[in-house]
C-alpha cells in the first residue's frame, strides 16, 4: 500500500516536480510564464502531494541550459525543449508508456507519434505542432493575373513569371535557404518532390536521383530564372523572408500559421494552398513538433506521468496552441479546434498534420546532419552550383554521422 499510494498527496510523500519550458512569447512578453502558471497553479489544487517549479528559458538558451543540467547531474524532472533524442540514446528519460495513460498515450497524431520514437520506443512527447502550406499574396496574384492557385512547380513557375513581370514584387518566390531554418524550406521541396531524408527503414536518402531532380529544378526554373529575388537563396533566412511578406514584398512563400497572423494584422491578405508537387499536390507537407520528456534521473516516474498526463488534457493543448498560433498535438484537440469558427484560417494546417512527415529528429545523427544542410545546401543553386555534388556531400556526411551513433 505504501508503494501504491507514492505520490498521492500524503505529506510524507510530497514531491516538487522541476519543470524547464521554452518562452514562445516573441514579443517580449510574459504569456508563455502566465499559461505554465496559470496550469500549474489548477494542477496542485488537483494533486495535493505535488508541487511544479516552473523555469522559463528563451529558445536561444533552453536547450543548452537543459544539457547543462543533465550534463552536471543536476536533470529537471521534466524538459519542454527542442529535442529528444540524445537524452533518450543515453538512457534519461522515461518511456511514454511509463509515463501516460493509455488514454493520453493514444490522443496523439500519428506522425507526430513516430516522430517521438527512438527505435520504436516513444521517448519524446510532442508539445505542439506545426505545418507548413505554400503562401501567396492575393493582391499580388491579382496584379500580375493570376487567377489559379499553384497545384504543380509548373503552375508555380508560371505565377511565379507573371508576378516577375507584372508586379513590383520584390522576391517572386522567396527561397530562404539559408542558415537560419535551411533544413526546413529543404525538406518541404525534397517531399514535394516525392521523396525526402530518408526511406521507410529511416535510412537517409538524402542524395537520391529524385531530390537530385528536385534541387536540379530549382536551380534551373526559379533561381537561375532571376524568379527568387535579388537575395541569393543560400544568404535569405527565413525571419527576413517571413518579413519581406508581411511587407508585401513577397509574391510566394512556404509558411506556417504564425506567419499567416502576423501578415494579416499588416492588412496582406493571404492565399494558402497545399504545397505544389512535381505533378501535382506534393506527396506530404512537413511537419514540425517541439517536445516534452520526462527525465529518469530523480526517480519521480509516478508524479511526472500524472503530471503530464494534466499537460495534455483538451483544455491546456488547445490554450497553448491558441495563444501562439500554433496546432494541438492530440487528435481531440485537433478535432476540436477544427470544428471551432474562431480558427477557420487553420482548418488548411490542420488538415495537412495527419499525413504530415516529420524531420527524422529521432535519429541522434540529425542534428549533425542538419547542421550540414543549412551550411550547405544553398550552394546547390548557387550559380555554377551543382545540386548531385552537394546533396553528395550532405549524404556521406550524414553517413559518416550514422556510423558514429
Amino acid at each position: 500500500m505504501t508503494v501504491a499510494l507514492s505520490g498521492c498527496g500524503n505529506e510524507s510523500d510530497h514531491v516538487t516536480l522541476k519543470l524547464v519550458a521554452a518562452d514562445y512569447d516573441v514579443a517580449g512578453g510574459e504569456s508563455s510564464k502566465t499559461y505554465w502558471a496559470d496550469l500549474t497553479a489548477a494542477f496542485e489544487a488537483e494533486n495535493p502531494g505535488i508541487e511544479v517549479e516552473v523555469q522559463i528559458e528563451s529558445w536561444n538558451d533552453v536547450d543548452r541550459k537543459v544539457a547543462e543540467m543533465v550534463e552536471a547531474g543536476q536533470a529537471p524532472d521534466i524538459a519542454q525543449i527542442g529535442s529528444y533524442a540524445d537524452y533518450a540514446a543515453a538512457d534519461k528519460l522515461w518511456s511514454a508508456d511509463q509515463l501516460l495513460s493509455i488514454p493520453v498515450q493514444s490522443n496523439f497524431l500519428g506522425p507526430l507519434t513516430a516522430a517521438g520514437e527512438q527505435k520504436r520506443t516513444q521517448y519524446g512527447l510532442p508539445f505542439v505542432a506545426s505545418t507548413r502550406l505554400l503562401f501567396y499574396n492575393k493582391k499580388l496574384f491579382a496584379e500580375a493575373g493570376v487567377e489559379d492557385e499553384p497545384k504543380t512547380w509548373a503552375d508555380l513557375e508560371e505565377a511565379a513569371r507573371k508576378l516577375k513581370a507584372g508586379t513590383g514584387a520584390t522576391y517572386p518566390f522567396a527561397l530562404p535557404l539559408g542558415p537560419e531554418e535551411a533544413q526546413a524550406e529543404t525538406m518541404m521541396w525534397l517531399l514535394s518532390g516525392g521523396d525526402g531524408y530518408t526511406d521507410p527503414v529511416d535510412k537517409y536518402t538524402i542524395d537520391s536521383q529524385r531530390n537530385v531532380e528536385t534541387f536540379q529544378w530549382l536551380k534551373d526554373h526559379l533561381v537561375e530564372e532571376g524568379l527568387t529575388g535579388p537575395v541569393a537563396p543560400g544568404k535569405l533566412n527565413r525571419k527576413d523572408a517571413f518579413a519581406a511578406f508581411t511587407r508585401g514584398e513577397v509574391g510566394m512563400l512556404n509558411g506556417h500559421p504564425s506567419l499567416m497572423q502576423a501578415a494579416e494584422k499588416k492588412g496582406i491578405e493571404v492565399g494558402k494552398v497545399a504545397l505544389p508537387g512535381r505533378h501535382g499536390e506534393a506527396k506530404a507537407s512537413m511537419g514540425v513538433a517541439d517536445w516534452i520528456m520526462g527525465f529518469k534521473e530523480n526517480g519521480h516516474r509516478k508524479e511526472i506521468g500524472t503530471f503530464l498526463d494534466f499537460v495534455f488534457t483538451d483544455k491546456n493543448v488547445l490554450d497553448f496552441a491558441d495563444q501562439n498560433d500554433l496546432l494541438p498535438v492530440t487528435v481531440s484537440a485537433s478535432e476540436a479546434m477544427e470544428l471551432d469558427p474562431a480558427h477557420k484560417d487553420l482548418r488548411a494546417f490542420l488538415q495537412e498534420l495527419p499525413g504530415s512527415v516529420l524531420p527524422p529528429v529521432g535519429k541522434t545523427s540529425w542534428a549533425a546532419v542538419s547542421e550540414s544542410i543549412k551550411k550547405n545546401i544553398g550552394k546547390a543553386v548557387e550559380p555554377g552550383g551543382s545540386p548531385a555534388s552537394v546533396l553528395g556531400r550532405i549524404a556521406r556526411e550524414a553517413d559518416a554521422a550514422e556510423a558514429a551513433e
